[in-house]
């Protein structure tokens, strides 16, 4: 019996495993976005499985609004709690909706890990300021994500979902805007005149 060397066997491992990954990736194309930071929404090429890629990433979408929010109820602002509230209470609705897409069509029922959020930390006089912040920048990664599985998807609910999305986080971010403005005094840079 001959023994195999040490570099041939680390030589066949690395092949091994390049290999599994391209199997794996091309089974399977949502496998890719495992290898890679889930916060990016990038939905990838407009195959067959775009529409899954952009579910798994607005149900993590809507459990980063929650994650905000769950930190949000610490505020002394009405309007704040108020609105944490109405997340807490909304969201789990949305999620449910996109779970059932993925089963149903896909039959996929793979848990979504939870995005990574900012920490709001103390609540002092700036804690709500963080958190306009912080859910203004969320949804404008929301907004980004519905205008390109627009360009990607030719299913009527994927469409109608991300119109509607859409459209919730434009009216928010001009709602959260007023507040940063009117608590804080912070408004919107003006985009430089085009020459």
């Amino acid at each position: 019996m001959q023994k195999i060397s040490l570099a041939l066997a680390i030589a066949l491992m690395i092949v091994s495993a390049v290999a599994g990954i391209g199997i794996g990736y091309r089974l399977t194309p949502q496998y890719m976005l495992s290898m890679y930071d889930k916060n990016i929404m990038d939905l990838g090429q407009p195959d067959k499985w775009v529409d899954l890629r952009y579910i798994d990433a607005m149900i993590a979408h809507h459990r980063g609004a929650m994650l905000l929010a769950e930190e949000a109820r610490r505020s002394e602002r009405p309007e704040i709690r108020d609105l944490a509230a109405a997340i807490l209470k909304d969201e789990p609705k949305n999620i449910d909706e996109l779970y059932l897409w993925k089963k149903s069509w896909y039959s996929d029922t793979r848990p979504v890990r939870d995005p990574q959020v900012p920490r709001l930390t103390a609540v002092d006089k700036t804690f709500d300021l963080r958190f306009l912040n912080a859910l203004i920048a969320h949804h404008r990664n929301g907004v980004l994500m519905t205008r390109e599985i627009r360009l990607k998807s030719s299913r009527p609910e994927i469409l109608d979902n991300a119109d509607a999305v859409e459209q919730f986080l434009t009216g928010g971010i001009a709602m959260l805007r007023s507040w940063r403005t009117k608590w804080y005094n912070v408004t919107e840079p003006q985009p430089l005149p085009v020459p």
